[in-house]
């Protein structure tokens, strides 16, 4: 590798037969790229193997009058990171608009993001190419890029469903909160090294069910005669229910009212659940099986350190957005053994967007008249619908949400070298990033299992617990102590402190993350705002929000 001193013109640099700097005028080249990028606000401009830094400064002048713009530069190389940490100037090594890294990996460099910037900081990513050097390593910055799109994306489109659905999903968990002393944590559930089959509700889902009764016959149907133990989602009761297979858990996490569908002409039906503790609270009390809670954090919040602290928090789950993913990552948890995926498509045909028997299936065949077909065409030919290609070869459908749902499969289950033992069955769905096995491939190994009584799930039934139930009491007075306490103040009933408003209002953070304006900034208003009275509409949002959640605790409380 030949060198060049910073700053001058010189033999230039080269690697690998690749000239990844000019000989003549690289610094001037570079400014000229930098003068030529569209700069815009919320936006990180990505810049692969920045060598020298030539160009950095430019740029950097450039976004002076944007507050959340900044540059991201990133070297794959050991070499050419070396180099770049001796000859950057001083200036770009203290820029607060500046990171250099030599970061490779998708996941630590959102993180990164996330610690430099803080959430929601930016809105777009653009790649900026200021000398050769990203040729060395094109496929991987390419890579990092549309992670790092996505990663924004997905924390856009978080702060809007929180946005939507904070209220609920907090609302459910505090009236959730009476299940606790009297029902298991899910961390208390194992299947041992029993092969798991976690079925999702896609239209793939009924030819594997044919399968399976075809080669276990009356041995599928009940949990004590399997020698693998079947997770699935709640939409997939239906359809399961109809051939009479009884499942040894599902997977509750919808937290609105249409989750009820799930459960029409179940009630009493002898199968476990693991709850969610944000899901609609109805929904818990539907099946007769045991009922293990868990806990997705939906956003960070102060209550929920308080609830762990006080030994109250369930066991928690990373927040997949997908009831199918999480049935995956408990099918993870539970057992040791092969994990095989069926009917987790994330796709869809024109006659067919779920399984059959499911609520969605039903509801068509409700509809069907001489006016309204079978065929589902505003699925298939709605906005944004694009086609896609199955693991089979076959044309199928799908859209954004679904394909980022897919994306993300990929991205915790497939990209985890330390653990392959997912698989899934050959079907109408997307490929998930893991080994598809054909169908008898798949049976081959869910009967391979150990002997039925080693693998019985391991869970006595659920009982009162007055000791979580004295914590949940005390747990819940002491909220509502807070709550009063921030109620008087903003009555005027008691006197105001700026220093205890503040602490209360972040302690009872739960009352305003869904506020649209705060949702996104991931922030309420500084002391200073509030004394200046420039706070007084939120403020007011707040009183309104105070009074329902004492009533739910109050109800809780009995």
């Amino acid at each position: 590798m030949n060198g060049v001193p910073p700053g001058g013109n010189g033999q230039g640099l080269s690697r690998q037969g690749k000239t990844l700097l000019s000989g003549v005028d690289p610094a001037g080249r570079a400014e000229r790229v930098a003068d030529a990028v569209p700069v815009m606000d919320r936006t990180l401009y990505l810049c692969p193997s920045p060598l020298y830094g030539y160009g950095l400064e430019r740029l950097l002048a450039r976004l002076a009058g944007f507050s959340h713009s900044a540059v991201l530069c990133i070297e794959a190389d050991p070499e050419l990171f070396a180099l770049s940490r001796e000859h950057f100037p001083p200036a770009l090594n203290n820029s607060q608009k500046l990171r250099l890294t030599n970061n490779g990996e998708a996941e630590t460099l959102c993180a990164l993001l996330r610690r430099e910037w803080g959430p929601r900081f930016f809105r777009r990513v653009e790649m900026v190419r200021l000398n050769g050097g990203w040729q060395l390593h094109s496929t991987l910055y390419d890579m990092l890029a549309d992670s790092l799109r996505r990663e924004i994306a997905l924390d856009w489109g978080n702060a809007m469903t929180l946005t939507k659905l904070g209220r609920r999903y907090i609302h459910n968990a505090l009236r959730n909160l009476s299940l606790i002393p009297n029902c298991h944590s899910l961390r208390q559930l194992s299947f041992g090294s029993a092969p798991a089959l976690v079925l999702g509700a896609g239209p793939s889902l009924d030819k594997t069910l044919d399968g399976l009764q075809a080669r276990f016959g009356r041995a599928l149907l009940a949990p004590e005669k399997r020698l693998f133990r079947i997770i699935c989602v709640d939409t997939c009761l239906p359809a399961l229910k109809e051939r009479g297979i009884t499942v040894d858990l599902a997977v509750i996490l919808e937290s609105q009212h249409w989750n009820l569908e799930d459960f029409v002409g179940l009630s009493g039906w002898n199968v476990s659940a693991a709850f969610d503790l944000s899901a609609l609270p109805r929904s818990a009390a539907v099946l007769a099986g045991g009922l293990f809670l868990f806990f997705t954090p939906w956003t960070h919040l102060n209550i929920f350190e308080r609830l762990g602290a006080a030994g109250l928090l369930p066991a928690s789950l990373p927040p997949l957005g997908s009831v199918g993913l999480s049935a995956a990552m408990i099918a993870r948890r539970l057992t040791r053994g092969t994990i095989i995926t069926a009917g987790l498509d994330f796709s869809f045909t024109l006659d067919s967007y779920h399984a059959r028997s499911t609520p969605g299936h039903k509801k068509r065949l409700r509809r069907h008249n001489r006016f309204t077909g079978l065929l589902n065409t505003e699925a298939a030919f709605g906005g944004a619908v694009t086609p896609a290609v199955s693991k089979t070869g076959g044309q199928v459908f799908s859209s954004p949400s679904l394909r980022n749902y897919r994306d993300l499969f990929e991205r915790e289950f497939a990209a985890a070298s330390s653990d392959s033992r997912f698989f899934d069955i050959a079907g109408s769905g997307l490929p998930l990033g893991i080994k598809t096995l054909a169908p008898e491939a798949a049976f081959d190994i869910l009967s391979a299992g150990n002997s039925i009584a080693d693998n019985t799930p391991t869970a006595s039934p659920c009982t009162d617990n007055p000791v979580l139930a004295e914590k949940l009491r005390t747990f819940i007075r002491g909220e509502q102590n807070r709550l009063t306490l921030l109620l008087n103040m903003l009555t005027g009933e008691s006197a105001m402190d700026y220093n205890a408003l503040a602490a209360l209002i972040d302690e009872c953070d739960y009352l305003w993350a869904h506020f649209p304006d705060y949702a996104a900034a991931d922030r309420r208003p500084g002391k200073a705002e509030l004394e200046s009275g420039a706070a007084i509409s939120f403020l007011k949002r707040l009183r309104v929000e105070i009074d329902p959640f004492l009533k739910l605790l109050k109800l809780v409380l009995q």
